[in-house]
């Protein structure tokens, strides 16, 4: 199963990826987070079907704070170059996209890459509170 949502600030992604560490259902799940310019995208990935109940209480809990999110061939691609195995790096550098994340989530790299894209620009984005 795979969901996809944009959250337009750092605050909620870190909600995001803390809610898939300690929610049992999701242990197995893959968590990759791209930032843009106006917020954040988020795919959870698991390699199983949840059950009616667990599906549903993910996309409640992913709808109250951002919204689906329409993936076009683009970012399409970038999943699927990542899903095979291809380095983020290598991913970024093709796509032009930033990748914040991928595999197991990681609370620490969004930290790491707020404080980077804060330092650099000289001013804390609203996309980064």
């Amino acid at each position: 199963m795979e969901y996809v949502y944009f959250l337009p600030n750092a605050s909620l992604t870190l909600r995001v990826v803390d809610y898939v560490e300690h929610m049992s259902f999701l242990k197995s799940a893959s968590l990759t987070i791209l930032h843009q310019v106006n917020g954040w995208i988020i795919r959870i990935k698991t390699p199983y079907v949840l059950s009616k109940n667990d599906d549903t209480n993910v996309k409640a809990f992913l709808s109250e704070l951002g919204c689906p999110f329409n993936v076009g061939v683009r970012l399409e691609m970038v999943f699927w170059s990542l899903d095979i195995g291809d380095s983020p790096i290598e991913v970024m550098r093709n796509y032009r996209v930033a990748i914040v994340s991928h595999g197991k989530p990681k609370s620490n790299a969004i930290e790491s890459f707020r404080q980077e894209f804060i330092r650099g620009l000289g001013y804390r984005p609203e996309t980064l509170a």
